[in-house]
């Protein structure tokens, strides 16, 4: 069957609008800068997985683009500017029509700063092994919303992100991911999230606002 090629999209809003809960976590913090790094950890680790061949984050603020492309993200602007689930249909678009038939696509969310590349892998590669022609997702720690959507080549991403976004996925087909993956289920949108996080291992962007010393290089379990 040969080796999977994972594109990975990340969308990320503009930096005033992202992560409203969140707002407040560290009162000494600008917001902006918490949400940053919230993305700068996420695509971190991405890049770093071994199965992933590229991480195309599609966003229109300047700033992450700044941040995340030097690191070796490719950013494409968030032409529909229409929503999460539109973004991800355009950076889809964009990875398909640029990629090859073997291309596997995968939506992450953009704040798991404590996600460690090999629990991303091990993720990846049960959707690679399971089923064929079948949507995959992992639902966040609560268990109501989506950090991981992955589809096969020729199988649309059918994005549901948004309030219980678990099952509106579950719903329209896709099948869930049991694996424990505790730093890949753990998105931050509260400060109890975020301190949630910090227990796992941050990634070193928010691990240098917060105070936390950061997980090591790459991250390792």
């Amino acid at each position: 069957m040969g080796q999977a090629r994972w594109v990975v999209v990340v969308p990320m809003k503009r930096l005033r609008a992202a992560k409203s809960r969140l707002r407040g976590a560290l009162p000494v913090v600008p917001h902006g800068e918490l949400a940053l790094a919230l993305v700068a950890d996420t695509v971190g680790a991405a890049l770093a997985c071994p199965a992933v061949a590229e991480v195309l984050v599609v966003t229109d603020d300047p700033q992450v683009t700044a941040t995340v492309g030097p690191a070796g993200a490719r950013v494409v602007p968030d032409r529909p500017d229409a929503g999460l689930n539109a973004a991800l249909r355009h950076g889809v678009e964009v990875a398909v029509t640029d990629g090859d038939s073997r291309t596997w696509v995968a939506a992450l969310t953009a704040d798991l700063p404590a996600l460690r590349p090999a629990e991303l892998a091990a993720a990846l590669h049960a959707v690679r092994t399971g089923p064929a022609g079948v949507r995959r997702f992992v639902a966040d720690a609560p268990g109501t919303g989506t950090v991981l959507l992955a589809t096969p080549p020729g199988v649309p991403l059918d994005p549901r992100f948004g309030v219980d976004s678990a099952a509106a996925h579950l719903a329209s087909g896709a099948v869930p991911l049991r694996g424990g993956w505790p730093s890949l289920r753990r998105d931050v949108d509260t400060a109890a999230d975020l301190a949630d996080a910090a227990r796992l291992g941050l990634g070193p962007a928010t691990g240098a606002l917060t105070g936390v010393a950061p997980a090591g290089p790459g991250r390792p379990d």
